[in-house]
C-alpha cells in the first residue's frame, strides 16, 4: 500500500502531496488495528450518549459525512447509531443487560465503524454494566419438606434456590432462615460458582409433639440498596419409614447430539427402596432444574426415563443439568443430578453479510483496487464453525482476508470495459464440517469508462468526385470515425485541418455526421483536384483525435 501511495504521489508530481498520501497511510493502518473500548450501565434512555467518535479517533465533523462514517452492530439487531453532525455514538433504544446477555457475568457489544474514500474500518466494543433491577426470585413461593421424625441431627436437606438474573455484586449473595428451634441453614458453592442451600436438622423432631413446622426463607442480593425475596418452607413431620430410596448413581453424565429427535431417550435414572407395599414404590420428579431444561427434556414419574421433548440447540446452551428428585410411599426422598453435554453438529450455513460495495469502477482502476468488504459468520463451533470463502476464477477479481472473518474484494488484473463492461461475481463461503455447508452472494460490479481509445476513420483516404459547376453547398460524401469508448468519450467530431499558406479549402464537413460539402461551383479547367485533411476528435477529456485525407477529383 506504501508503494502504491508514494507511485501515486509521483504520477501527481506533487511531493507534497506525496508526504500527506503517505501519512494518511499510515493512518490508516494504525486506525485499522485499534479497539475503541466503552461502558454505560444498563436501562439507560433512548438515544443516551455512548461516547464521541469524531473526538476519540481525531476526525473532523466534516469528514464524517464526506466519508460516509456509519456503525454496524454485530448479530441481526443494530443497537447503535451514529449522529454524522456531531460525532457522537448513541444507544438507539434502552439496553436490558439481562435480555441481552442472559446468563452472562459480562455483557460485551461490538460494532464496527466503517470509513469510505478511503476505505476504513474501527473495531469497538461496548460493555453494558449491570444495575441492581431485578430481585430474587423462588420458582416456588412454598416448598413442603417431609422429614422423618427420626432424622438425625445433623441430617441434611436441599432446598429450591433462588434466581437473580443480575450478576456480580448485584446478583444473588446471601440466604438467611428465620428463627427457629429445630433448623439452621447451610449455604455452599457448587463447582460452577452456583450456591446451593440446605436445611440442616439441629434437634430431633417429635411429630406428636409437633406435626409441621412453617419457616421464611429469605433470599437477598449485593445491590444498593439490596433486593430480596422470599419463600415459606413447610416442613411436614413423617411417622417412621425406616428406608429412603437409593440412587444407583449420584451422578449421571449423558452427552448428546443437538439434533437428537424428540422422543429420543436420554437416560434411565434408577432407584431402589428395601421397604414393602407403598413405602417401597418410587416415584420420580424433577427438583432444582431450569425451566429451560423441563421444556427440552421429560422425565416418566415411573419408569424414571428421561426423554428429548424439545429442540436442543448447541449454539444456545452447551449443557444442561437436572436434579432428579425419587420419593417413596412414605414421603422419604433421595437426589441424583444428571448432567446432559449437548454434542454441537453442522446445522447452520455460514452467513455472508456484506458491509460496504463500489457498484461502480472506472477501466483503469490498479490491481488490488478494493470493490467490496463482506463478513462471514457461522454459528456454529469447531470445524464446523470454521469458514473459507472463494469467488469465481475466471474473473479478475480476488478475495483477501483481513480480520475478525472479514474479506476484501479486490481487482487482480487490469480491467476494460470495451471487452466486458460488468461483472456478477458470485462469493462461496463454505464450512469445514463433515457434512459440508455453504451459501452464496452474488456482487454485481459495473466497469465505468474512461477516454482510452481514439476514434479510427474507416478508411486512411477517402475519394469522391463533382462534376464542375455544380451548385452551391453540395453533398458529395460522408467520411465516418468510430469510437469504441461510450458517452461523450465516444462523441466524435468532425474539422478540416488548416494549413498555413493555403487558400481556403473548396470544402466543408459537418461536425456531427461527417457529411462533406462543395462550397461554390468548381471550374474543372482552373482545379481538377484538390485534398484537404480532416480530424476526427471525441468528447472526451482530454480528447483523442484520428486524422485522415479527403482527395476531391473535379470532372470536365
Amino acid at each position: 500500500l506504501f508503494w502504491r501511495v508514494m507511485a501515486c504521489g509521483r504520477r501527481s508530481g506533487d511531493s507534497k502531496r506525496q508526504v500527506i498520501l503517505f501519512i494518511l497511510c499510515i493512518c490508516l493502518c494504525q486506525s485499522g488495528a485499534e479497539t475503541l473500548r466503552y461502558s454505560l450501565p444498563e436501562e439507560m434512555e433512548r438515544d443516551s450518549f455512548v461516547a464521541n467518535i469524531a473526538k476519540d479517533l481525531g476526525v473532523p465533523l466534516s469528514q464524517l459525512a464526506a466519508r460516509k462514517a456509519r456503525v454496524v452492530s454485530e448479530g441481526n439487531k443494530q443497537l447503535f447509531r451514529l449522529d454524522q453532525s456531531t460525532g457522537v455514538l448513541k444507544a438507539k433504544e434502552s439496553l436490558d443487560r439481562e435480555e441481552i446477555c442472559p446468563q452472562s457475568d459480562t455483557c460485551t457489544l461490538v460494532f464496527k465503524i466503517f470509513f469510505e474514500n478511503p476505505l476504513q474500518l474501527i473495531r469497538g466494543e461496548v460493555e453494558v454494566r449491570d444495575i441492581n433491577d431485578n430481585a430474587p426470585v423462588f420458582s416456588e413461593k412454598e416448598m413442603v419438606l417431609k422429614i422423618l421424625e427420626t432424622a438425625s441431627p445433623g441430617s441434611r436437606f436441599p432446598l429450591e434456590s433462588a434466581q437473580d438474573k443480575d450478576v456480580g455484586i448485584n446478583g444473588l449473595q446471601n440466604y438467611s432462615l428465620g428463627p427457629n428451634p429445630h433448623f439452621s441453614l447451610a449455604i455452599g458453592t457448587a463447582k460452577d460458582g452456583v450456591k446451593y442451600l440446605e436445611l440442616v436438622l439441629e434437634r430431633q423432631l417429635d411429630r406428636e409433639e409437633q406435626g409441621e413446622l412453617n419457616l421464611l426463607l429469605t433470599a437477598t442480593d449485593g445491590g444498593s440498596p439490596p433486593r430480596s425475596g422470599t419463600a415459606q418452607v413447610r416442613i411436614v413431620v413423617v411417622d417412621v419409614n425406616d428406608n429412603i430410596p437409593v440412587f444407583d448413581r449420584e451422578v449421571y453424565e449423558v452427552r448428546l447430539a443437538e439434533n437428537s429427535p424428540l422422543e429420543q431417550l436420554v437416560v434411565r435414572v434408577t432407584a431402589s427402596d428395601p421397604d414393602e407395599g407403598s413405602n417401597g414404590e418410587v416415584r420420580y420428579a424433577f427438583t432444582q432444574t431450569s425451566e429451560r431444561s423441563r421444556q427440552l427434556f421429560q422425565l416418566n414419574r415411573t419408569t424414571g426415563e428421561i426423554r428429548v421433548v424439545g429442540n436442543l440447540d448447541f449454539e444456545e446452551s452447551k449443557s444442561h443439568k437436572m436434579v432428579v428428585k425419587a420419593t417413596d410411599g412414605g414421603e422419604l426422598s433421595a437426589h441424583c443430578k444428571v448432567q446432559v453435554e449437548v454434542l454441537d453438529v453442522n446445522d447452520n450455513a455460514p452467513e455472508i453479510a456484506l458491509t460496504s460495495l463500489t457498484a461502480s469502477i472506472p477501466e483503469d482502476a490498479p490491481p488490488r483496487t478494493v470493490v467490496a468488504l463482506f463478513s462471514v459468520r457461522d454459528r456454529d463451533s469447531g470445524d464446523n464453525g470454521r469458514t473459507e470463502c472463494s469467488s469465481d476464477g475466471d474473473l479478475p477479481f480476488s478475495l483477501t482476508p483481513t480480520f475478525d472473518n472479514y474479506y476484501e474484494l479486490r481487482t487482480n488484473a487490469a480491467l476494460d470495459r470495451e471487452r466486458t463492461a460488468e461483472y456478477n461475481i458470485t462469493i462461496t463461503a463454505t464450512d469445514w464440517g463433515k457434512k459440508r455447508l455453504s451459501s452464496r452472494e452474488s456482487i454485481f460490479v459495473q466497469i465505468s469508462d474512461v477516454n482510452d481509445n481514439p476514434p479510427e476513420f474507416t478508411q486512411e483516404v477517402y475519394t469522391m468526385s463533382v462534376t464542375e459547376n455544380n451548385s452551391p453547398m453540395l453533398r458529395i460524401g460522408r467520411m465516418k470515425a468510430t469510437d469504441a469508448d461510450a458517452g461523450k468519450n465516444a462523441r466524435v467530431n468532425y474539422t478540416l485541418v488548416r494549413q498555413e499558406g493555403k487558400e481556403q479549402p473548396e470544402v466543408s464537413i459537418n461536425a456531427e455526421n461527417g457529411d462533406v460539402y462543395i462550397l461554390r461551383p468548381l471550374d474543372y479547367e482552373k482545379v481538377r483536384a484538390f485534398e484537404v485533411t480532416v480530424r476526427a476528435a471525441d468528447g472526451g477529456s482530454p480528447p483523442l483525435s484520428a486524422q485522415a485525407v479527403l482527395r476531391v477529383v473535379v470532372r470536365d
